[in-house]
């Protein structure tokens, strides 16, 4: 009779399902992880175009593409606080109690006025609980509304719609590189500046200012988007990469 080989490096024969699990964790895996990933920052999954119905149908192309209101007109908070305002029916019977008073359209804003019930307007830029975004930090520090809004000075009645997705990978590509995006703070709500409009801005602005040390610095007059962001990162005090990427950054 064969003696019984005890050896304590002989593995249980449990151990042959090893490889073939092994072998569909990898080929699963490899399979699984980009499909998910690709369905997670779709359109349909990140809220991209979503555009619910307001009760009355605002149009930011009118009131500011038209008729030039600035943002902060409205949105009093936005350099102030964490979040933008919503205004009260008050900031719109400013203008509403002569012009447009018979409008059908502005009669939810009539009601409200008479009853002292708020529009309940609907959210259109909705961010996880668990994401901390702070408008004021960003609005300061030279990033304008255009750049999470997209163009809203040419949305219309049809309302205001989510034009970026608003990820994570979205945000940390700005963080990781925040001076692609950096203006001078006085062209923050001027949703159609380019970096071309530097070189003509008003006399007496922080924007004719800044451009007048940018040539100085930089010895010519045609300044680019990369000068003018490290100008600004610097002269705006903006963190370091570590404190930009950092979970707890957005994540409190």
């Amino acid at each position: 009779m064969a003696e019984k080989y005890t050896s304590k490096y002989v593995f249980p024969k449990t151990t042959n399902l090893l490889l073939p699990i092994l072998v569909l964790l990898i080929v699963g895996g490899a399979t699984y992880v980009p499909i998910v990933g690709a369905l997670g920052a779709s359109p349909e999954n990140t809220d991209v175009g979503y555009q619910p119905i307001q009760p009355v149908p605002y149009s930011h192309a009118l009131h500011v593409g038209q008729l030039g209101l600035d943002c902060t007109y409205c949105h009093t908070t936005v350099d102030k606080a964490a979040f933008a305002a919503i205004p009260p029916t008050q900031t719109c019977m400013n203008c509403h109690t002569n012009v447009r008073q018979a409008s059908e359209k502005l009669q939810p804003v009539r009601d409200s006025w008479a009853t002292g019930k708020s529009i309940e307007w609907v959210k259109v830029h909705d961010l996880p609980d668990f994401a901390y975004f702070n408008h004021s930090a960003h609005v300061n520090k030279g990033v304008s509304c255009v750049e999470c809004h997209s163009r809203v000075d040419r949305m219309g009645e049809e309302g205001v719609h989510q034009a970026k997705n608003l990820s994570m990978a979205w945000c940390l590509d700005c963080h990781r590189n925040p001076t692609g995006v950096l203006r001078p703070r006085d062209q923050v709500t001027n949703l159609g500046w380019k970096i071309g409009d530097l070189a003509a801005a008003e006399p007496g602005t922080e924007s004719e200012l800044i451009f007048n040390e940018l040539k100085t610095v930089n010895k010519t007059d045609v300044i680019t988007q990369e000068m003018l962001g490290s100008f600004l990162k610097d002269r705006y005090k903006i963190r370091d990469h570590n404190f930009m990427t950092s979970c707890s950054t957005c994540h409190r």
